[in-house]
């Protein structure tokens, strides 16, 4: 376990120092959502009704910027050989990366979404639905992201691939962080049942995702 919690503090130091990829995934994010009102016009209600789908889809387009960095530094310098054969558990490794991408980059942008609903003129009541479903949702985003980013290590504009490979794979965080906000703001009772699938999602994501990036990871050094 200190292996791990060395690795996530290295990871998050790394990410704090550059802070590159965290203000390019913020400013692609504030660009995205302030662009779609110009396009839709100005129909507040319009704009208030498809607010958390904006702020949803556009979270996971500015996620995906910073994820084929995730392996491909280490690969680089060496250090992802060092940690497949170090005590650590390639999957332990893998599991620390992606919660330091998490918490570098999930969460702030998870945090951000209430300030730019506001351009969209969401219902600030729906703030802590809307908090509370993307950093239920996040960890998927960033787990699933990882065994993107390690099939796509070696290939040429992996950034591409790697959307493609991904993107699917998110489908359902997004249908239900999307539809939790939606009984939230109508009041009904599905808050919870929507709410509760995406921490499960999450979950399973969180358990599954290390083995299979390892997997893919241990592939592409062979």
């Amino acid at each position: 376990m200190s292996g791990f919690l060395a690795l996530l503090k290295r990871d998050l130091r790394l990410a704090v120092r550059e802070g590159a990829a965290l203000g390019t995934a913020l400013g692609f994010y504030l660009v995205v959502v302030a662009m779609l009102p110009l396009g839709l016009g100005p129909d507040l209600k319009l704009l208030a009704r498809i607010a958390p789908g904006i702020l949803w889809i556009a979270l996971l387009l500015a996620a995906l910027l910073s994820l084929p960095r995730l392996f491909e530094a280490d690969h680089e310098d060496g250090s992802l050989e060092v940690m497949a054969t170090a005590p650590l558990p390639l999957e332990l490794a893998v599991a620390a990366k992606a919660l330091a991408h998490w918490i570098s980059t999930g969460i702030p942008l998870a945090l951000a979404a209430p300030v730019l609903g506001l351009m969209l003129n969401l219902d600030i009541v729906l703030t802590p639905a809307l908090v509370a479903t993307m950093l239920a949702g996040t960890p998927a985003i960033s787990f699933l992201g990882s065994v993107g980013a390690a099939l796509t290590l070696k290939a040429r504009r992996g950034g591409l691939l790697l959307a493609l490979l991904v993107l699917p794979l998110y489908i359902p965080t997004l249908i239900f962080g999307i539809s939790a906000i939606g009984f939230a703001g109508l009041g009904q009772e599905g808050f919870a049942a929507s709410f509760l699938i995406l921490l499960a999602i999450s979950a399973a994501s969180v358990a599954a995702a290390p083995l299979a990036a390892a997997a893919a990871l241990r592939l592409q050094m062979s």
